[in-house]
C-alpha cells in the first residue's frame, strides 16, 4: 500500500512581511509560524514523516524546541531560490525514504490554519485518484485586471475559478518528474507543474480559514482563526 509523506518548503525569507527574521519563524500565539503547519501534519495518523526543506544557511530552526514531534520531522538543508526548487531539492534529498508510488503532501510553512477536516478530506478523496490534487476554494470576490498605472483594465468572470491552497498531494515519482520538466521560476505551486505535463489535478474543497500569512496584518487574523479552531476542535474531540 502506498504511504503518505509531507514536505514543507521553508527556505524563503518572506520579504513582503517587512521583517528581518524569515516569515516562517515569526511568532504566532507564542510559537513560530512553522510550528502550526508541522503540528497539523504530524498529528495525522496516515502521515509517516514530515520533511522540512530549509535554506542551506538556516540558523533559526535549531533555536526552537521541536521535541514534541520526535522523529516525525526531518530537516533538509537544501532549499533553493524558488519554492519549486526547494520542493524539488527536498524530494531528491528524501529519495531513500519515499517510494515512487507513495503520496507526498506539500504544504506551505506560512499556512498555519489548516483544519483537521480539510486535511482528512484531501487524503480520503485523492487516495485512489490517478493524478492527485489540491485543496482549493471557489473564488467569491469580483476580480479586476489592472493596467500598469493601477487602473482597472477589465473585470474577469469568476465562473469556475478556484483559489489554490495547500496541501497539494501527488505521487512522488509524478511530482519529481513534473518539477524536473518545469521552469522553477514559473511553477508557483506543484499543481502548475503537474498541469504542464498535460494532466488535470483534482480540486478538493478547502476552507477560507486556511489562509497564507503574507502581510503583517495576516498574523493577527491567523491568531484569531487558530483560537476559534482550537476551541471547536476541543469541543468536538478532534
Amino acid at each position: 500500500m502506498p504511504k503518505f509523506f509531507a514536505l514543507i518548503p521553508a527556505a524563503g525569507g518572506g520579504s513582503r512581511m517587512g521583517r528581518e527574521r524569515p516569515k516562517q519563524y515569526l511568532e504566532l500565539a507564542g510559537r513560530p509560524l512553522l510550528y502550526y503547519s508541522l503540528r497539523r501534519l504530524c498529528e495525522h495518523r496516515s502521515i509517516e514523516q514530515v520533511f522540512v526543506v530549509l535554506a542551506q544557511g538556516d540558523s533559526h530552526f535549531t533555536r526552537f524546541d521541536w521535541r514534541r514531534f520526535g522523529l516525525e520531522i526531518e530537516p533538509l538543508y537544501c532549499g533553493g531560490e524558488t519554492r519549486a526548487a526547494s520542493v524539488f531539492n527536498g524530494l531528491l534529498a528524501a529519495h531513500d525514504a519515499i517510494a515512487a508510488s507513495d503520496w507526498v503532501l506539500v504544504h506551505d510553512a506560512a499556512r498555519p490554519c489548516l483544519g483537521a477536516a480539510e486535511l482528512e478530506r484531501l487524503i480520503a478523496e485523492l487516495a485512489e485518484d490517478e493524478t492527485g490534487g489540491l485543496l482549493a476554494v471557489p473564488v467569491a470576490d469580483t476580480l479586476k485586471r489592472a493596467n500598469r498605472e493601477g487602473r482597472v483594465l477589465e473585470s474577469e468572470p469568476r465562473d469556475n475559478l478556484w483559489q489554490a491552497q495547500t496541501p497539494q498531494m501527488f505521487r512522488y515519482r509524478l511530482l519529481i518528474e513534473a518539477l524536473r520538466a518545469t521552469d522553477h521560476a514559473v511553477a508557483t505551486d506543484e499543481a502548475r507543474a503537474i498541469e504542464n505535463l498535460g494532466l488535470k489535478p483534482r480540486l478538493v474543497m478547502g476552507d477560507v480559514r486556511n489562509l497564507k500569512v503574507t502581510y503583517p496584518e495576516d498574523l493577527a487574523l491567523a491568531e484569531l482563526i487558530l483560537k476559534g479552531m482550537s476551541s471547536y476542535e476541543n469541543r468536538a474531540g478532534i
